[in-house]
């Protein structure tokens, strides 16, 4: 890391600006020295040659870009050639400061926004989250290493009986400390929130060998090679020699050797987990696969002992409750008119009928009067609406309710965001698109909107003057051209009844077939 200084009065001056949360989990692996020997978000030419090459331009190996991206509006109060404006103040969620970055380059990226690159200083410590006492750096997490062999072990999904045995049979043979790495930084492979995943780890630890448990933010970006090579050069900075790949798909290349675990089977004779090719196939049981133990889960069915020790399960049950008692965001999508404010209006009433569930409405026009009343209609402010919709949305599930919400929400990213934030809350997220055709939006027009939109009269207009991206991920779609309200409504209902939110329809509720 270079010396540059950093006076109070520069850093009073300073921008400031709260980065993308895979951003901040870079950032504070750059800070502990796990991206060691990188302590810099990347220029252009380093971008260009990891894309190209999976190398810096140095030759040291390094598999995926590390970048910080800002708004334009955020880049246009940087001069990089100017010591005093050229320091960009990091802060965590909250806004507390936690590093500057130096602004070395700046580059405008497709889609918009600019990239920012430069070294890196803390100047805050992030002071709040569940288990910062396991938030240990590499130089910290080696001193407590008892031999020279560590068995990494990166625990992004509960540890169930068979990664239990693997982890054993591993350690012994290699006569290892184990290393527990957990991700935090987002949402496991299997949809559990950091603290719920955390909490599932630490319910297992009297059943691991000796072990060092870390939370690490770590994030994935989706390619598993690139993710794969990462994740084992940041497992190394933690002091792991090996690398047990529990499924995943790690390459070494990063000083670290990778074991790939057996397939092992119960052996229903004597209750041990065994390698497949030890177990005659009549007293074999298959380890369970994510999907069947959350379909368990879901339907309120205890998981069976013989697969997951009891602590465990009593972690997955709290952090993912049966449906009927678990939060969800039911988010209709559509254009003015489409009619997805009377079917949300339906089914909330429905449900206040029914006393069911409690519910809250998010309807579009009154989030604009309330909780938006200063935004206008730029994609910048679109966006901002969205956001505000998805966590206020998100709390509601958080604490086991339903929200309905109905806004245009014309941007797929909005709508994506939306998603995540109620899974991080520990909530589902059901995506209703009422694809009513623009020209039945339009005969319907009772605000006379459409027809001002076409006279120019209002801008960004969507569906006119402004785009909408359809969804590709809706799990249910309506038009309102081909249906009553009444029984889009009832589509609702029915959804929810099947998939577990609702324990029944209830007889003579308001759209109810």
């Amino acid at each position: 890391m270079s010396d540059w200084v950093l006076p109070d009065e520069v850093l009073a001056d300073a921008p400031a600006y709260t980065p993308r949360p895979h951003e901040l989990a870079d950032l504070e692996l750059l800070l502990s020295g796990a991206y060691v020997p990188l302590s810099r978000f990347m220029n252009r030419t380093e971008v260009a040659a990891v894309a190209a090459t999976g190398t810096l331009p140095d030759g040291t190996a390094w598999p995926s870009p590390i970048t910080l991206e800002v708004p334009e509006a955020v880049a246009a109060k940087l001069d990089t050639g100017s010591p005093r404006g050229r320091v960009l103040v990091l802060t965590d969620p909250e806004g507390a400061p936690v590093a500057a970055v130096e602004a070395v380059e700046l580059s405008p990226v497709a889609g918009g926004g600019v990239r920012v690159a430069g070294e890196v200083r803390r100047i805050g410590e992030v002071l709040h989250g569940p288990f910062r006492r396991l938030r240990a750096t590499p130089a910290q997490t080696r001193q407590t290493l008892t031999t020279s062999r560590v068995l990494g072990v990166v625990a992004d999904r509960p540890l169930h009986r068979p990664q239990l045995a693997e982890i054993h049979r591993a350690a012994h043979t290699l006569n290892a400390h184990v290393l527990i790495l957990v991700p935090v930084a987002g949402l496991g492979p299997d949809g559990l929130p950091p603290a719920a995943l955390v909490r599932s780890i630490l319910a297992a630890r009297d059943r691991l060998p000796q072990a060092t448990i870390v939370a690490v933010p770590l994030s994935y970006r989706g390619d598993e090679v690139r993710d794969g090579l990462l994740t084992a050069r940041v497992a190394a900075a933690y002091g792991a020699t090996h690398l047990l790949s529990m499924g995943r798909g790690f390459a070494g290349g990063s000083g670290v050797r990778i074991m790939l675990p057996r397939q092992l089977c119960y052996d229903v004779r004597d209750g041990q987990w065994r390698a497949a090719d030890e177990v005659e196939p009549p007293f074999r049981r298959q380890p369970m696969t994510s999907a069947e133990i959350y379909d368990m889960l879901d339907r309120g069915f205890g998981l069976p002992d013989w697969h997951t020790p009891p602590a465990v399960a009593a972690e997955l049950r709290k952090a993912r409750p049966p449906r009927r008692k678990r939060g969800v965001v039911v988010f209709l999508t559509g254009l003015s008119g489409s009619g997805k404010s009377t079917i949300a209006r339906g089914l909330y009433d429905s449900l206040l009928e029914s006393g069911e569930r409690t519910v809250s409405l998010f309807d579009g026009d009154v989030v604009r009067r309330l909780l938006s009343a200063k935004l206008g209609f730029s994609p910048e402010d679109r966006a901002l609406n969205i956001r505000r919709i998805g966590f206020v949305a998100a709390e509601v599930a958080h604490h086991h309710g339903v929200a309905i919400c109905c806004p245009i929400a014309p941007y797929a990213d909005g709508r994506a965001e939306a998603r995540r934030m109620a899974a991080e809350a520990g909530g589902d997220f059901i995506l209703v698109h009422v694809a009513t055709p623009l020209e039945v939006c339009e005969e319907r027009d009772r605000k006379g909107l459409y027809a001002k939109a076409r006279a120019g009269q209002i801008e960004a207009f969507t569906g006119i003057s402004a785009p909408y991206e359809a969804p590709a991920d809706a799990e249910l779609i309506l038009d309102t051209a081909q249906m009553s309200v009444d029984d889009a409504v009832a589509e609702v209902l029915d959804y929810l009844t099947e998939g577990g939110w609702l324990e029944t329809t209830g007889l003579g509720l308001t759209g109810a077939r």
